[in-house]
């Protein structure tokens, strides 16, 4: 199984960006699915999750109302939009199929005060 994330890069505080996650190798459509994050010297935290069906979400208190986590079961993908970037929110994003212990390899997110 491989899960791809892209979409990261360097914005300026206040700015957006979407990444995306490319999955492959399961059934993705009957997998809930996650966006974890991982800054310097911190542990990795739990950003957003969406049910396998109903699409059924929740997300961090630190991003509520900022981020938006999707799916498409047709093309295997699950996205992250997050909308009013912070310094703090810079880090290495990751996507997971939790119940099957897959990561991606990550994609940074660099944002700029």
């Amino acid at each position: 199984a491989h899960l791809v994330e892209s979409g990261g890069g360097l914005v300026q505080s206040g700015g957006s960006l979407r990444l995306s996650c490319a999955a492959s190798g399961f059934t993705f459509s009957r997998y809930n699915m996650r966006w974890y994050r991982q800054a310097p010297g911190k542990e990795r935290e739990l950003v957003a999750h969406i049910g396998a069906i109903g699409g059924i979400t929740n997300y961090a208190d630190s991003v509520k109302g900022r981020f938006t986590i999707s799916r498409d079961n047709a093309k295997n993908t699950v996205d992250l939009q997050m909308d009013n970037l912070k310094p703090d929110d810079t880090a290495v994003y990751y996507c997971s199929a939790p119940t099957l212990s897959y990561w991606g390899q990550g994609t940074q997110v660099t944002v700029s005060s």
